[in-house]
């Protein structure tokens, strides 16, 4: 099977010209008029990133979706390549409602219709992992039932396989191969397709984000029910409301649409920075707006997650471009260890500077974050500066935003909407309401320790001086050896002058 499959996937390429990534190595120079000679045939006259948006579309969903997450790796892709992948649509042929039913039926053991009272054999929904179908409990619950696509995992396996070999040979063959990290980008696609194709996972991350935003004004998020759910099978609360493209149909519903895009970016800046924990595929399928105008989630697969570590970096970097001080944020990138220890401050301020300055006081319509982004990725490549894996969702995370900004409110202002937000996030986690929260929440710790403390003393210093009187011992022995060892040399020499006097 993995032989045709390359077969296929290697006509495709050659069909689109992608033989041309391979081509431009300087090694391959001399090869590059016999292929085209030899090849006259083929009509190569559309720019390569369109090529290679059609190639991925001609090979299926697993590589749409793998042109999808390329297009967010601004920092490794050309523009023209990034700006083409970004044009890859997220809806894909369902397979048969007929496959579907016969998936429920093996998971539950048991007939469709004695597990729900209803069930629409019609999705409503399909992507690349799953589809979606619309249901009704016994009880009379509303549901919406993801059922994972059958036989995708050996699918997805074969075809990772070959991409992670394709990887290895491009490295070889083409010079920013190695600099662009295309074997790690392959890694960091499989890894995010292996959570995708367990829904048990994504139905834990649905809870864990209702948890977060449970009574939330801004943010609705369905509930599992999870004695329905299973690896193939996950079963959620049915959510009514208008997805979130559909600007006209939503001030028709007297909506305030640029309250909603200020709410957007509260929700977003709360997951990040309130919880480390955020919806990293926030592209307008996903998103709804209820009836009573709240945000409303969907899907689940791909999330991202934040340390305290990383909170308290990019807090401070956000807050340092909004207040335009390019200098901190030059030293903040030298003390998170990004950047090297020996780097000049004041050259990496002023880079920063020519990229940031003539963005600010200008509405999101005048302003492309896309841009910004692979501008400062190529600035901070001048500077070595590593991009931090933890922070590809995060930055992708943030083109979705970019892209949500512009179809409900084009004069949003971004920074006036985030900089209250950081300001008071900063204040409670460095502040003296940052220092009372500690103390507080480490009280209970040391209720704990504390009594204990006296014999965890004693228990230290007994150690401390076990620890001492050891390696004295050990001291002692090891000398006694050398000591033994050059008497024993002595007696041999020795032996050997009276031997060698009686000889004579």
């Amino acid at each position: 099977m993995r032989f045709f499959r390359l077969l296929k996937i290697l006509a495709v390429s050659f069909r689109f010209g992608l033989d041309e990534f391979f081509l431009s190595h300087e090694r391959l120079r001399l090869l590059r008029p016999v292929v085209r000679a030899a090849t006259f045939w083929r009509k190569l006259d559309r720019a390569r990133g369109e090529r290679l948006r059609l190639a991925l579309e001609a090979l299926g969903p697993i590589f749409v979706k793998f042109g999808q997450m390329l297009s967010t790796r601004r920092d490794l892709l050309p523009p023209d390549i990034a700006d083409e992948l970004a044009k890859l649509q997220d809806q894909v042929p369902p397979f048969p409602s007929s496959i579907a039913l016969k998936t429920l039926e093996e998971v539950y053991g048991k007939p469709v219709n004695e597990v729900f009272l209803l069930f629409d054999a019609e999705p409503v929904a399909s992507a690349s992992i799953a589809q979606v179908h619309l249901a009704v409990l016994h009880d009379g619950t509303e549901v919406a039932v993801k059922v994972l696509r059958p036989g995708i995992a050996p699918v997805i396996a074969h075809d990772i396989a070959l991409m992670d070999t394709g990887a290895l040979l491009l490295e070889i063959v083409w010079p920013d191969a190695k600099r662009l990290k295309v074997r790690e980008v392959v890694t960091e696609f499989a890894r995010h397709l292996d959570d995708e194709l367990d829904l048990m996972r994504e139905a834990s991350n649905c809870s864990q984000l209702r948890r977060n935003f449970l009574d939330s004004p801004l943010l609705l998020v369905p509930e599992v029910y999870w004695d329905y759910c299973y690896s193939s099978v996950m079963v959620m609360q049915r959510v009514k409301g208008t997805p979130i493209s559909h600007v006209t149909a939503l001030r028709e519903q007297g909506v305030d649409i640029p309250r909603l895009a200020r709410v957007g970016v509260e929700i977003f800046f709360t997951q990040v920075f309130r919880d480390g924990y955020f919806h990293a595929d926030m592209h307008p399928g996903n998103i709804f707006v209820g009836s009573d105008g709240r945000y409303i989630a969907v899907d689940f697969g791909i999330m991202g997650t934040l340390t305290d570590e990383d909170k308290n970096y990019l807090a401070q970097n956000f807050l340092a471009f909004f207040r335009r001080d390019y200098k901190r944020v030059a030293e903040a990138h030298v003390e998170a260890g990004w950047a090297p220890k020996n780097t000049r401050v004041n050259d990496f301020e002023t880079a920063i500077r020519a990229v940031c300055e003539p963005i600010f006081d200008k509405p999101l319509s005048e302003i492309s974050f896309g841009r910004v982004l692979l501008r400062l990725f190529q600035t901070s490549r001048q500077f070595n500066v590593e991009i931090q894996p933890q922070l590809v969702m995060l930055q992708k995370t943030l083109l979705n935003i970019e892209g949500l900004g512009r179809d409900l409110d084009p004069n949003l202002d971004l920074w006036t909407t985030a900089k209250p937000y950081l300001e008071n996030w900063m204040a409670e986690q460095l502040g003296w309401r940052g220092l009372s929260r500690r103390l507080h929440k480490e009280a209970t710790s040391w209720a704990v320790i504390m009594p204990q403390f006296p014999r965890l003393m004693h228990h230290a210093l007994t150690e401390i001086r076990t620890s001492a009187l050891e390696e004295k011992m050990d001291q002692f022995i090891l000398e006694k050896k050398r000591e033994t060892r050059r008497l024993t040399i002595f007696i041999v020499l020795l032996i050997v002058v009276i031997l060698w006097h009686l000889g004579k």
